[in-house]
């Protein structure tokens, strides 16, 4: 047990020092406002209260709408994929998730700079256009290209949850739910469909959060003039100074990824059928479990 203690404490340490103390200095600011003196502060909620704001109000629905939206376009796109590299060999799957992964490590400002050529009306996609007729079409600065900088680079944290649930799923179910007499249809979306939604419900949160929160990708790819949630608490830091009301903003993003992580658990906890450990009469405690799925 002591030794035990030994190789958790360099962990507990850091996690208070580069966790807990950043959150409890947001939290203090959050709280507070400048007093009379610049070494003193008094309580209030007058920074919540800023949330009513138009400007704040108009940033946070524009937050929102594109990260719900790149989070549907990342879903409708990654689902498939992360289903079809399940159906492959483990080798297959090993080299595809590799291949994912690996844009994932050129630093975020290359890939979209990357991006801004090829958006841009000079670059390959408007001079495709332009061989056809059909170009240059403004694609750059535009709610078109923030998204597409986005979808691609949050894509792979949508593509590997899913992909560890579907992999991770008793295949036994779907072969029960085929004996019932259920169609490949039928299997997918009452069965497979609902064993990986903690992974789905993951990569939903793993995709929205840092697509809300997002400030370099809207700088570039929108030119400044798309200020979302993560623009909004960079210049409330940097530009406008008000630490306050910055740190307000971002606890209440906290909290939100909070209360997404208790949401994660519930329902990771009700679909996880596969890891319960039964033993007399598992599969045909299964069976009843797909067969029930069915009469509902």
């Amino acid at each position: 047990m002591k030794q035990y203690k030994k190789l958790v404490s360099p962990y507990c340490f850091w996690l208070f020092v580069l966790t807990i103390v950043p959150m409890m200095l947001i939290a203090f600011y959050a709280l507070t406002a400048k007093g009379t003196e610049i070494t003193t502060f008094k309580f209030t909620f007058d920074n919540f209260f800023k949330f009513l704001d138009p400007i704040f109000v108009s940033v946070l629905m524009r937050s929102l709408i594109l990260g719900i939206l790149t989070t549907a376009v990342c879903f409708l796109i990654g689902y498939p994929i992360a289903y079809m590299i399940s159906k492959c060999k483990e080798g297959t799957q090993t080299v595809l998730i590799l291949l994912i992964t690996i844009p994932t490590w050129i630093n975020l400002l290359m890939r979209t700079y990357a991006w801004m050529s090829i958006l841009s009306n000079n670059g390959i996609i408007n001079n495709v256009l332009e061989s056809i007729g059909l170009g240059p079409v403004q694609m750059m600065y535009t709610d078109f290209a923030v998204v597409m900088g986005m979808v691609y680079n949050f894509l792979p944290f949508m593509i590997l949850p899913i992909h560890t649930s579907l992999t991770n799923m008793d295949k036994s179910l779907t072969e029960a739910s085929m004996d019932l007499g259920a169609s490949r249809i039928q299997t997918f979306f009452k069965v497979t469909f609902r064993l990986s939604l903690s992974g789905v419900l993951t990569g939903v949160t793993m995709v929205f959060l840092p697509a809300i929160s997002a400030f370099v990708i809207p700088k570039m790819l929108g030119g400044g003039q798309y200020s979302l949630i993560g623009n909004f608490i960079e210049q409330q830091f940097i530009t406008v100074g008000n630490w306050h009301f910055g740190s307000a903003v971002s606890l209440v993003l906290a909290v939100i990824v909070i209360i997404l992580m208790a949401l994660i658990y519930k329902v990771e906890k009700r679909t996880n059928v596969s890891d319960e450990k039964d033993e007399g009469g598992k599969r045909s405690g299964k069976r009843k479990k797909i067969r029930k799925n069915f009469m509902h």
